[in-house]
């Protein structure tokens, strides 16, 4: 059961200075609502908006997400995550605080198709995508004129079979310190068990069928050879599985039996595009949960 509550008598403020955001996990008991919000209150917080989810009220998992608003945020923060441990330690919590002022740095990691990193730059530039793009990474140059008329830093490290460990330490010298989310736009290769370890439940891809069908290269083409009637795509944060990771977001079209494998993928790319953006976007906004192999999102 999920419930949204957002209390009535508070104004919610749109200065994001003052914004921070809180993301719980923890064995469900009786009080845990009660304790965080009495904590909030006792700091000088004001919630804005609160989001809870139990998996089952008898022993399962609790999950919650608040936003609230604390003057001199920046400078109180640290003391209120040190205090706010005896809370944690009580119901043995999981929890992160996040200011909402603090724009999540996001590299993309792009191929030859461009409908995915298309949709992420002009939401991006939209404003719909409250994040930094700080950089493109690309195993091809074409997209460079494209990326670089936005602004955004373009670095071309091909890959080969020979060259991929090589070209990854460079992904790795690129990316270190310097990003808080990879995303995998149509990147089209494997990234190795190492590097999802520096970045874990933090690099997502989107694949090009509705998960667990299809799973790994040309998905389009078995779909249909499966003679599937509905086709779609799937963003998940990456694992050392294969197209097995947390599944965030979903969508499917309805085809036909008439329609050729270009007819889907040309459907599929809109699927895709969407898709991908709204992990992202729901990433960047902490509204995500990860627990065992899901995802739990607030959105």
């Amino acid at each position: 059961m999920s419930h949204s509550y957002q209390p009535q008598e508070n104004k919610r403020s749109d200065d994001k200075s003052i914004r921070a955001r809180m993301l719980i996990s923890c064995p469900d008991k009786a009080g845990i609502v009660a304790a965080v919000s009495q904590f909030l209150y006792e700091q000088g917080a004001n919630i804005v908006q609160s989001d809870q989810y139990t998996m089952d009220p008898e022993g399962g998992m609790f999950f919650m997400r608040i936003e609230f608003d604390l003057q001199e945020l920046e400078v109180r923060l640290p003391s209120l995550q040190e205090d706010f441990n005896r809370i944690a330690d009580r119901f043995s919590m999981r929890w992160s605080i996040f200011r909402a002022a603090r724009r999540k740095r996001i590299a993309i990691f792009v191929s030859k198709e461009d409908h995915c990193l298309l949709e992420l730059l002009w939401q991006w530039q939209a404003g719909d995508l409250d994040a930094e793009i700080s950089m493109v990474i690309s195993n091809h140059d074409d997209m460079r004129s494209l990326v670089e008329s936005f602004g955004i830093p373009y670095h071309h490290i091909p890959v080969t079979a020979d060259t991929k460990a090589e070209a990854e330490q460079k992904q790795k010298e690129l990316t270190a310190g310097k990003i808080d989310l990879i995303v995998l736009a149509r990147y089209m290769q494997i990234v190795s068990p190492k590097f999802i370890e520096q970045y874990h439940n933090r690099i997502i891809n989107i694949h090009h069928s509705f998960l667990p069908a299809f799973v790994g290269g040309k998905p389009y083409q078995q779909a249909y050879n499966r003679g599937v009637k509905l086709i779609g795509a799937t963003a998940h944060y990456v694992t050392e599985e294969l197209d097995g990771g947390p599944i965030i977001e979903q969508d499917v079209q309805r085809v036909s039996h008439s329609d050729n494998v270009n007819e889907l993928k040309r459907m599929g790319r809109h699927i895709e595009r969407i898709v991908l953006a709204r992990a992202v976007k729901w990433h960047v906004e902490d509204r995500l949960l990860v627990y065992q192999n899901k995802t739990v999102a607030f959105v």
